[in-house]
């Protein structure tokens, strides 16, 4: 079996990272950036932190705002036009997944104008050209969006989030800085970090998981479990281990997938307008109790990385303890275990669209529409 791996071909890491920035932008020759960014990021002056670089250094700049949490279609159309007004050059993505995901999307149209149609971009779209050359900034340790060949947009006529896969939408360069983190708010904090530790787990157990994607995604639920607890408190050394863990885990699962916790996040976003962070750190120990019995000895390295001790634990014993460690820190971080919002009614929609998304056929074990409902139900 040939296993493929896309990385970026640049990243750089660590406090005072975006210092690089002009630099590398002189060394490209480029003359203007579109800077995609979300509105609360340019209230706050988080996005000034790398505009104040380029006006130091004399380089020209746009600031596109108009995106959305769970970013949509629209968000992008927009961005397309905003982009060709521009006269812009090149591209830098400041922001957590929705600026990432939005800029993803902007600059594959832009290179790829037949798929100027945002839904036509769905699953592994077979386009020919390179994204507009990306730099991204992550200002969040969760998405990894700066590490993925994947981004989501929300359908928000058909209520639906649609998952696009592409390897020709990863950012050319990454620079993670934890400084760019460093006001996140605790909650926004605990819910990408829980965003970040569902990649890990997820795509240590799914079905394309291999020897090299494993390791990264050990170290990072290692990294995780050791710092997000830290960083919720805004600590700089629990900032600065979240920030590389979602990193690591961005690298692997981009390359082998992730399960149904995310297909039936990507719907609790897309129905009830649910944080991604929350809704994924509310399914993940659902989804691994009903996994469990698929996954072989990968629980007891997750509980072990998780700072389990599970000398003389059965499989059965150190299954529930990797689960139990998971909950415990979903709870230790303020995540709820409940979604008031659900309706039984709405049940029959959230399995159908769980069940079409794009992460689904990963997840170890198949669920049927009838198993996404009994799970959705646990949050009821």
């Amino acid at each position: 079996m040939v296993n493929r791996f896309v990385l970026n071909a640049i990243s750089y890491h660590g406090k005072g990272a975006i210092k690089e920035i002009p630099g590398l932008v002189a060394a490209k020759g480029f003359k203007k950036a579109f800077i995609a960014s979300d509105p609360d990021l340019v209230k706050f002056n988080v996005t000034k932190k790398v505009t104040d670089l380029l006006d130091e250094a004399g380089m020209a700049y746009e600031i596109y705002s108009d995106i959305k949490p769970n970013p949509t279609i629209e968000n992008v159309q927009s961005g397309v036009e905003a982009y060709k007004k521009s006269g812009a050059d090149y591209m830098i993505t400041i922001g957590g997944g929705s600026s990432m995901d939005t800029g993803k999307a902007i600059g594959i149209i832009i290179n790829n104008p037949e798929f100027a149609d945002v839904r036509s971009l769905e699953g592994v779209a077979p386009t020919k050209n390179r994204t507009v050359f990306t730099i991204a900034v992550p200002t969040t340790a969760g998405t990894a969006a700066e590490a993925t060949i994947n981004y989501v947009i929300t359908d928000v006529e058909r209520k639906r989030k649609f998952v696009c896969v592409d390897t020709n939408d990863i950012p050319d360069i990454a620079v993670v800085d934890p400084d760019m983190m460093s006001t996140m708010p605790k909650g926004l904090t605990a819910s990408t970090g829980m965003d970040a530790l569902t990649h890990a787990i997820e795509g240590y157990t799914t079905k394309a998981a291999w020897t090299l994607a494993d390791c990264l995604n050990l170290e990072a639920i290692r990294l995780i479990s050791k710092n997000l607890r830290s960083a919720v408190n805004n600590e700089p050394d629990g900032r600065e281990g979240m920030a590389l863990g979602q990193f690591v885990t961005g690298m692997a699962f981009s390359n082998v997938g992730l399960g149904i916790a995310h297909s039936m996040a990507h719907t609790l976003g897309a129905v009830y307008d649910t944080p991604h962070g929350v809704a994924c750190a509310m399914m993940l120990p659902i989804v691994m109790e009903f996994n469990q019995e698929y996954t072989g000895e990968k629980f007891k390295a997750i509980a072990e990385a998780m700072g389990v001790d599970t000398t003389g634990m059965d499989q059965a014993a150190y299954r529930k303890a990797a689960i139990d460690a998971v909950r415990q820190l979903s709870q230790d971080v303020g995540i709820p275990t409940k979604l008031p919002a659900m309706k039984e009614e709405d049940l029959d929609f959230l399995a159908q669209s769980a069940a079409a998304d794009a992460c689904a056929p990963g997840n170890p074990r198949e669920a049927t529409v009838e198993d996404f409902k009994t799970l959705f139900r646990k949050l009821m």
